[in-house]
């Protein structure tokens, strides 16, 4: 005997939620698989578009991992809070590097990277109808992730004119009475300008003046930088801010997510709620590598800083070509480079290079309408790639 079901009423369309109306997929998701499907057709792309480091994390980081294989605990589930161990070398590479003092007990949080913990700390802080201050041009999942938990993002303009520094009576003039959270971040990406002690002083007494949760992220302090500074460095910044840093550039250990958050107590043990709720604790091996990265000495930065300083020197010289203007002295792992003045829209004018020359290029519009008129290079990619690059557009 034959059993069916029949449905007699129309079926009822399963909707995605709303929250996905007010974000779209991110642009290097979408961009990359179309840079993969020219690659699969054999066409020779140099990839200049993202910020994943391409050199390996010290032989020494990845034997520590090896080695925690051996340990019995390796395979079971981790600490929410990590291995206290890894809290500690968290917070002595902030004594030795940054002279901020934390009591890894409790001011100290491991992450999955330090994207998740965009996540983390909005969902631990934000209500829907809050708003969040984000820079414009700035770090795109910011905004996406002020959408996805229902704030609303409130871009704050930064320029060339202002050194691509918050204009504080701009902001001042602007009703904050909503605002629970603002974004900052120096080095900043994508414009690489290096941000000062004397600016996260006007920002920790901006936040203190309207009781403003300032996160300060962090990634690219040491990047053909040897005066890394942070906004904890600042008096009375724990009151008002904490600060998200990453293994992932520092230590070119993107795959591997390890990152951190930094701050008083009370605001740890916020983001601890969320995040026990969200995850059952890093890799053990990993937390090891991690542990033994924090502890290389400077020699590490040195050596990685030479091979950024020589494919800095290529990109600016690819960057003349395209007859763009840029800041020899920003930090961090890209160039932002301003396109020639009546020159095309920025996606229009990448698009052309990336079926011209098969080059990845960032437009600027990626991080904000104030992004038009610039394009951001990443210094992942070798020398020799970067220099082929360069001959791609002589032979013309």
């Amino acid at each position: 005997m034959q059993i069916g079901i029949f449905f007699c009423a129309k079926m009822k369309k399963i909707e995605t939620a709303e929250r996905l109306e007010r974000v779209g997929e991110y642009y290097f998701s979408t961009k990359l698989r179309e840079v993969r499907g020219l690659i699969a057709q054999g066409k020779p792309v140099i990839n200049m578009g993202i910020g994943s480091p391409d050199l390996t994390p010290h032989a020494s980081v990845v034997a520590a991992l090896n080695e925690a294989m051996n340990d019995p605990s390796a395979h079971q589930y981790q600490s929410y809070q990590g291995l206290p161990e890894l809290r500690e070398a968290m917070a002595a590479f902030y004594a030795k590097h940054y002279k901020v003092s934390f009591d890894f007990q409790s001011e100290v949080l491991p992450l999955m990277g330090s994207k998740e913990g965009i996540l983390h700390i909005s969902m631990a802080f934000l209500n829907p109808g809050d708003q969040v201050l984000i820079p414009n041009p700035g770090y795109p999942t910011y905004a996406s992730v002020a959408n996805l938990v229902g704030a609303e993002a409130v871009l704050y303009s930064l320029t060339a004119a202002n050194h691509w520094e918050p204009d504080f009576a701009a902001l001042e003039s602007t009703d904050l009475s909503k605002v629970k959270i603002m974004w900052t971040g120096y080095p900043h990406m994508p414009t690489g300008a290096p941000g000062s002690l004397a600016l996260f002083e006007k920002l920790v007494a901006f936040a203190h003046k309207h009781q403003i949760l300032l996160v300060n992220d962090n990634p690219y302090g040491f990047i053909l930088n040897d005066n890394p500074v942070s906004i904890l460095q600042v008096d009375g910044a724990k009151d008002v801010a904490i600060e998200l840093n990453s293994l992932s550039k520092t230590f070119s250990m993107a795959g591997w997510r390890v990152g951190m958050v930094l701050g008083k107590a009370d605001f740890i043990e916020a983001i601890l709620k969320v995040k026990s709720n969200m995850d059952s604790g890093m890799f053990y091996g990993i937390q090891k590598g991690a542990i033994a990265a924090l502890q290389l000495e400077p020699d590490w930065f040195v050596a990685q800083n030479a091979i950024y300083a020589e494919r800095h020197a290529l990109v600016f010289e690819l960057a003349h070509l395209l007859g763009c203007s840029f800041d020899m002295k920003a930090l961090g792992l890209f160039v932002w480079a301003k396109l020639p003045e009546n020159t095309q829209p920025a996606e229009k004018f990448i698009d052309e290079i990336l079926y011209d020359k098969n080059i990845f290029i960032t437009p600027g519009t990626v991080f904000g309408s104030n992004g038009e008129g610039y394009i951001r290079f990443s210094l992942c990619v070798s020398a020799q790639k970067i220099q082929e690059a360069i001959q791609r557009f002589k032979q013309n």
